[in-house]
């Protein structure tokens, strides 16, 4: 029987290398901390999971607008969004190494919560504890460290500061007023997003989980504040749909409130949806009643109007926004993690990633039985053509023995694999194995098309 619950960080992230899912950043020069690099299998099945994401959240809707703002940002927007002076995590140095340490995490790993904890508790906290450095070496005190990127503009020494952008979400407040502008939308109507974000970590860890480059997917949905709770309690469950859809385990999500002292300023309310990682119960997703704080304060500090004229009230107001956030990263380590399988089949242990089809890297692959039998291989090739057209995620492999080939199959999460045969040169069709189960079925030529992609509908 297949097992998922004891599943190993170590064993996810030793297969996404081995089978071209996910490479260390900068590898041959020893690696860059908090940078991955995402291969062939990895790129398809992030692709996959975007794909999924926009089709639910903007191309079945009419009140979604898509954008792809600019990376680099003004320091105004930074400034004005509140990141400048307020976006900072706990930082504390081990006093003889001079390594630095998120004082938050340290604090978690000894046991000690930190909800509602201050900057100034933590140095309190960690010297009466005695908490140390992993190292076992003392910390200094904790101080504030703002994790934008700073980033100078121009040919000059002192040129102009801009910031690689901290989140998606100011570059579609800025934009705010082009959009209506453009296309004069009625509330409800919501911005939505797929891009990279920056953030200078302290100490990134967990694989992909905590990076300093990651990719999130974001809507700024804007409303009449007075109708908040409908359009929250809608997203909430789109939410779980979505995650349902990916293939992510559901038993393993959790709906965590954010109380009022964890929760930030510009909030009034907060729901962080975590997961059962295999390092531990973390934060996947989050949604969040933005309130008009954002809208507010980018008229404020750039002095233009950014109210909006409701054509049927005449009422004028500035916009509140409920806002979805979904980290690209982090769905693509909940699906490895969900799919991530051991069992035995015929004797042999088996790894194996159960991906949902929508998300599966490679949908089909296709194999003649033995490459060196040159009638196999061009009946393979015929096999594998049309379905290449039709389906686009198709693979052509011929490499090793058929048993070898399954399990590579198996590791990438292949669903279905197709074995080209001597009675396939006969006309009695071609072997479609299942991934999950093993079981094999004949399938005629004329109808193998229809037959995978009822199968890859399920």
């Amino acid at each position: 029987m297949a097992k998922q619950s004891d599943t190993k960080m170590e064993d996810i992230i030793a297969l996404t290398k081995r089978r071209g899912f996910i490479y260390q950043g900068s590898e041959i020069y020893g690696g860059l901390a908090g940078a991955w690099d995402y291969g062939p299998l990895g790129v398809a099945l992030k692709n996959n999971i975007k794909r999924l994401w926009w089709k639910r959240f903007v191309d079945n809707r009419e009140d979604m607008y898509g954008v792809d703002a600019a990376l680099l940002m003004k320091d105004l927007v930074w400034i004005a969004s509140g990141h400048v002076a307020g976006f900072h995590d706990p930082l504390v140095d081990d006093l003889k190494t001079g390594k630095r340490y998120r004082a938050d995490h340290l604090l978690e790993e000894s046991g000690v919560s930190v909800n509602g904890v201050s900057i100034e508790e933590m140095s309190e906290i960690i010297k009466e504890k005695g908490i140390k450095s992993p190292e076992g070496n003392p910390l200094g005190s904790v101080k504030r460290f703002n994790m934008l990127f700073p980033v100078k503009i121009g040919a000059t020494e002192d040129g102009s500061i801009a910031y690689l952008r901290g989140e998606t979400a100011q570059g579609m407040f800025v934009n705010y007023k082009n959009i209506i502008d453009s296309f004069h939308p009625k509330l409800p109507f919501g911005m939505a997003q797929i891009g990279k974000a920056f953030r200078n970590e302290i100490a990134p860890r967990d694989f992909i989980f905590r990076t300093r480059e990651f990719e999130q997917m974001e809507i700024e949905y804007f409303i009449n504040p007075k109708d908040w709770e409908k359009y929250f309690e809608e997203f909430r469950k789109e939410t779980h749909e979505f995650i349902k859809e990916v293939g992510i385990t559901e038993s393993g999500v959790h709906e965590l409130e954010v109380s009022d002292t964890d929760r930030a300023f510009y909030s009034k309310r907060t729901i962080d949806f975590e997961f059962d990682f295999p390092f531990g119960k973390k934060e996947l997703y989050g949604l969040a009643y933005r309130t008009d704080f954002d809208l507010k304060s980018h008229s404020s500090k750039s002095g233009v109007s950014l109210d909006y004229l409701d054509d049927e009230s005449h009422e004028k107001f500035v916009p509140h926004v409920i806002e979805p956030s979904f980290g690209v990263d982090r769905t693509v380590m909940a699906v490895l993690a969900s799919a991530y399988r051991e069992d035995e089949m015929n004797g042999e242990k088996r790894v194996y990633m159960s991906f949902k089809p929508a998300v599966a890297p490679v949908k089909v692959a296709v194999f003649p039985l033995l490459k060196n039998k040159p009638d196999l291989v061009k009946k393979a090739r015929e096999i594998f053509a049309p379905l290449k057209k039709a389906l686009g995620a198709v693979m052509f492999d011929d490499n090793g023995n058929v048993g070898k080939r399954y399990r590579r199959q198996d590791e990438i999460g292949t669903p279905f694999c197709i074995t080209v045969d001597f009675d396939s040169l006969e006309g009695k069709g071609v072997t479609v194995r299942s991934r999950d189960t093993g079981e094999q079925v004949r399938i005629l030529d004329n109808e193998l098309l229809s037959y995978l992609e009822t199968k890859l509908s399920e």
